[in-house]
């Protein structure tokens, strides 16, 4: 089968593409081809997994001005052109797309070339680009039951969230020893997502020492803040306490699974890659985001898997919900088990065969 790939922005757009891809790789004869931004996190990933790619141009247009609104939707025009030529060139079976405005051209080269298409919702709710983009998709992917209400019957399929391999294989033990941490003390990771979170980092730069003394700390800033970052390590003198990265990649699930407790916003990748590791988390979602994230850490704290903190009130709340839990270990357990719950390890296979059949339809 020749696939083609699509969705950026953010890992939570990228990795579940990459995750079916590696499903499908065993596979003799199937070839990949990945398509989005230049610039986008996309193109190093892809690559990265040795997929070949090929760029289009396109940025957002909903709450842009006017003139920066219009020219990005002649940049939408032109990358549907752009992609039909890629489409026509690689000839694929199927598209496999996960949203965003990346995608969203991708789908509607595809569909006016006729190929069919599976259209990846990573969200509890769709956002502008899926809406304007799903009745143009041959069947709509989703995570859980609950989200086929925004779709037709006879399109939505619940197959989970998929996961990269070594989610689900990343053991606590050896993830420690990786990041050099004492195997029997505590452990807190800090994630801000694949562009780093600048509130979540001040917060932690603020609180930096009392952190510390509660457990050691692996935090994943962003490239942007990373210097800075690790130059308040070197001033406090905790570098033995603190392992300090701006991006992980194949390392990331480690970084979990080293943790009794995560500390992230709530992106689409916290509904798969948390329950694949079993973790307990914080979450503070991103306040922009439009309802998305509020809407995940929701999922997870109505199913006992997850605390929410809002954005303004971390600075203050973040080291007194950690003792908090740290003094609980049976709610931690339960946590732990709550998230665990949630996974769902069969979902690159289960997209991996819904390509497979509209593919061969």
């Amino acid at each position: 089968m020749r696939l083609l790939l699509s969705g950026g922005g953010t890992g939570g757009h990228v990795y579940p593409s990459l995750s079916v891809a590696a499903e499908l790789q065993p596979d003799a004869g199937n070839k990949f081809l990945y398509v989005g931004r230049e610039q986008g996190i996309e193109k190093k990933l892809s690559e990265l997994a040795l997929i070949p790619f090929q760029p289009i141009e396109v940025d957002g247009i909903r709450g842009m001005g006017i003139i920066t609104g219009a020219h990005n939707l002649l940049k939408l025009f032109c990358a549907i052109s752009r992609t039909r030529t890629i489409i026509r060139d690689f000839r694929p079976n199927a598209i496999f797309a996960t949203g965003g405005y990346v995608s969203a051209p991708v789908i509607w080269a595809g569909a006016l070339e006729r190929v069919p298409s599976v259209l990846y919702l990573p969200d509890l709710e769709p956002g502008w680009a899926i809406r304007a983009t799903a009745r143009w998709a041959t069947r709509i992917a989703v995570s859980f039951p609950k989200v086929t209400k925004f779709f037709a019957k006879d399109k939505a399929v619940v197959t989970g969230y998929p996961v990269r391999p070594n989610f689900y294989s990343a053991q606590r033990a050896q993830a420690r020893s990786r990041f050099q941490l004492d195997p029997s003390a505590r452990v807190v990771t800090v994630f801000g997502g694949s562009r780093g979170a600048q509130s979540i980092n001040e917060t932690i730069a603020k609180n930096l020492i009392e952190l510390a003394q509660l457990s050691q700390l692996v935090l994943v800033t962003g490239k942007d803040d990373e210097m800075w970052m690790k130059a308040r390590v070197k001033e406090a003198s905790l570098e033995s306490r603190v392992r300090l990265f701006g991006y992980l990649d194949d390392t990331f699930a480690d970084a979990l699974a080293a943790a009794d407790i995560v500390v992230s916003r709530a992106g689409a990748a916290t509904l798969g890659e948390f329950p694949a590791l079993g973790v307990p988390a914080i979450l503070v979602p991103y306040p922009y985001a439009g309802e998305h994230q509020k809407q995940n850490a929701k999922f997870l704290v109505e199913r006992g898997a997850a605390i929410e903190i809002e954005n303004d009130e971390l600075s203050n709340a973040l080291v007194s919900t950690l003792k908090k839990l740290f003094d609980e270990p049976s709610r931690l357990g339960q946590m732990r088990q709550s998230s665990r719950n949630l996974a769902a390890p069969n979902a690159a296979k289960n997209i991996a065969a819904l390509l497979r059949a509209i593919a061969t339809a």
